[in-house]
């Protein structure tokens, strides 16, 4: 099964993650999938994401001291599985797992996905619990000096046939539930490092152990890493044995987190292709933050801004993952994820280029190797208004005319500039011809 015949295009879909952190449950979920199906599924967006800590018995209950209760107790099967808590998915019980729940999600039409940590639990590594199909404890398999600093739930696995197994076990439970796309934690860099050094790759055996295991499993399965910022020296290795990786930390809806986007769109512009991704994480708009114990609140992004993130993130080729509350989508979030125009920008066929940056604009072209569309687009990187202009002249010969994507408004080119005003940290995107 080659891993790329799954994803030709960036992944597009809901991930619990944005709005309910650790607590959501599986009413929620069915809500905010019907929602996906009825709105935003005519437009690609296709796959629904339960993220982090759907296997912890009172998750979000101590949210004032901490995001991951330390040592919480963990739903596990003999072999060392977790197993979503019933007290929150209530069809998982009597071991049916989430097979009820992703069958109800494959009903709608779309495709259904789960965050894992990377690791074994450390419940059963200190329960010596058995491993599938070998004659191993979990202790025996389990790495008690590789941990994840901000999560307490895991340890690492060791690089032994035993180990391979356990993945072995977790990947066929979870095509056996029908899961489609698996969102691994705690492994694309180990130490989310913002020097890009290598140092943070030091689990890249349980990465190629999670793609022999999803090849083993003979269903088709999305694998996604986090956190970033991955590390551009190994992207062949992402490339190889990856559909998605991080290449930011979490992005949150702050214009400085935003801004600094560029500079790594940039280093991994020429790292996209068909079934391989690199990810500016998910889109922080619509409602956010019921479940972080602050009450929700309206993406702080502005329009403009908005519009620049969902401009970067299509033209840069990045999976869309949406983190909203879908139940409480307003028309101004929907009509920005729906322009058709805009998204047909995501395939990898259509390559990004960016022609330059300072500390004030950057610009970018793409161009669809098999439909031969050409885009060019420009952001205000600046604080106020300013005309911004790209010459054209050598990257589109000939090019006359265009049309923006957002607004419609014809493009402004004369002997082969094109120029426009652009707001303070805003964009102008043009199909030019």
């Amino acid at each position: 099964m080659n891993k790329n015949h799954f994803a030709p295009t960036p992944p597009m879909g809901w991930n619990s993650y944005d709005y309910y952190d650790t607590t959501v449950n599986e009413a929620q979920v069915r809500a905010n999938a019907q929602v996906l199906a009825e709105k935003l599924l005519p437009f690609g967006w296709e796959y629904v994401v339960i993220d982090i800590e759907w296997y912890a018995h009172g998750a979000g209950s101590m949210r004032d001291q901490y995001q991951y209760i330390p040592f919480a107790p963990v739903e596990m099967d003999p072999y060392s599985r977790l197993l979503p808590d019933p007290e929150r998915f209530p069809s998982s019980a009597g071991g049916a797992g989430f097979l009820p729940l992703a069958e109800y999600i494959h009903s709608l039409g779309l495709k259904f996905g789960i965050h894992i940590m990377r690791g074994i639990p450390r419940q059963a590594a200190h329960s010596h619990t058995k491993i599938l199909h070998t004659h191993t404890t979990a202790d025996h398999v389990a790495e008690p000096n590789s941990v994840c600093r901000w999560n307490p739930d895991m340890y690492g696995v060791r690089n032994c046939p035993e180990g391979q197994a356990y993945y072995d076990s977790i990947i066929q439970l979870y095509a056996d539930w029908g899961v489609d796309f698996i969102k691994c934690d705690d492994i694309c860099n180990t130490d989310n490092l913002v020097d890009h050094s290598e140092k943070g790759y030091e689990r890249k055996h349980e990465i190629e152990m999670l793609h022999r295991a999803i090849q083993k499993a003979g269903r088709p399965m999305v694998l996604s890493l986090s956190p970033g910022p991955a590390i551009i020296q190994k992207a062949w290795h992402y490339k190889k044995y990856a559909n998605m990786w991080r290449i930011t930390d979490d992005l949150w809806d702050d214009w400085a987190l935003l801004k600094a986007m560029f500079p790594r769109c940039e280093i991994w512009q020429d790292h996209i292709a068909p079934g391989c991704y690199p990810d500016c994480d998910m889109l922080p708009l619509g409602k956010l933050g019921g479940g972080f114990g602050k009450g929700e609140w309206d993406s702080r992004l502005t329009p403009d801004e908005q519009r620049t993130m969902m401009t970067l993130w299509c033209l840069f080729g990045s999976p869309l993952m949406l983190g909203a509350e879908l139940t409480k989508l307003d028309q101004a979030t929907l009509a920005l994820l729906t322009n058709r125009a805009v998204l047909a920008m995501l395939p990898p066929a259509c390559r990004p280029s960016q022609r330059e940056r300072t500390g004030n604009q950057a610009l970018w072209t793409a161009e669809n190797d098999k439909t031969g569309q050409r885009y060019a687009a420009l952001f205000n990187l600046a604080e106020e208004a300013q005309e911004l202009c790209l010459d054209l002249t050598e990257i589109f010969p000939g090019v006359t005319k265009g049309r923006e994507l957002w607004t419609k408004a014809p493009a402004s080119i004369g002997a082969g500039r094109l120029s426009a005003p652009v707001p303070p940290h805003g964009c102008v995107v043009y199909e030019v011809k």
